[in-house]
């Protein structure tokens, strides 16, 4: 019999926010493919002896392709090892976990999803941002701010444009332009609040807050690169109340 794949998240970068599930499994298994956005102290955790396999992948830069990395998944569970396919945040959360699951299922390997902190609720939880609020956000939508193969961001702007709802947005950086001219013009206020949220939920953490308006004048000041992620509704408003990851509690935090 083939072995088995399991399709871990690793978080949103905090090595303590890993699940039980996931440590063990880095501890028991024959095998790590790991992304780039994966923390060093995660990897860290896998056991020596470990065949290790970067799958990494930025913006135009594959050190595998998609279809490189489910063949490797193939192989090795082909070779009778359990692998753990390593991703940031949740697998299923614009992860392209259930790419890979569907791929597994039709070569008849046994394969199980091993959920993670997605960067959503991590990075929003680390920059003192609550994604619903009784009084501020009644729902919650996830976004992707990039297409394939750079193709033209074409997303229902109209539904997305309403005031009670959070949005967060995935690699969002390279079309923060048309993603604020588009939003503003299907009728959200240019004030609307945005927090931009580098590294989160790391001690590199960097979180910059601005105006849907103020959005690309503040990703050119603050020179902010990808990975980043995006938050825009009311209750970025809230962040300088909650903000509990700041420097002054950090020590606190780290010394329990």
């Amino acid at each position: 019999m083939a072995g088995t794949v399991y399709i871990v998240g690793a978080g949103p970068g905090d090595p303590g926010l890993l699940t039980l599930r996931a440590y063990r499994l880095l501890q028991q298994t024959d095998a790590v493919v790991y992304d780039r956005l994966v923390n060093s102290e995660v990897i860290a955790l896998i056991a020596p002896g470990v065949i290790r396999v970067f799958a990494g992948k930025s913006c135009n830069r594959h050190s595998m392709t998609q279809e490189e990395i489910n063949h490797t998944l193939l192989a090795l569970a082909r070779k009778k090892k359990h692998v753990v396919r390593l991703k940031g945040g949740d697998p299923f959360i614009f992860g392209r976990g259930g790419e890979e699951a569907e791929f597994l299922a039709q070569h008849g390997i046994a394969f199980e999803i091993v959920p993670g902190i997605s960067a959503a609720a991590g990075c929003a939880a680390y920059a003192g941002i609550p994604l619903t609020h009784r009084q501020l956000a009644s729902g919650v939508r996830y976004v992707t701010g990039h297409r394939q193969n750079d193709d033209k961001l074409a997303l229902n702007w109209a539904s997305m444009a309403d005031a009670d709802t959070t949005l967060v947005i995935y690699m969002g950086l390279g079309n923060a332009d048309t993603i604020r001219r588009e939003l503003i013009s299907h009728g959200m206020d240019a004030s609307t609040p945005v927090a931009v949220i580098c590294e989160g939920t790391t001690p590199h953490q960097r979180r910059h807050i601005t105006t849907l308006g103020q959005l690309v004048q503040t990703i050119a000041r603050e020179r902010i690169e990808p990975p980043a992620t995006i938050i825009i509704g009311r209750v970025v408003a809230l962040a300088g109340t909650m903000d509990w990851f700041g420097m002054d509690t950090l020590p606190v935090r780290k010394a329990l």
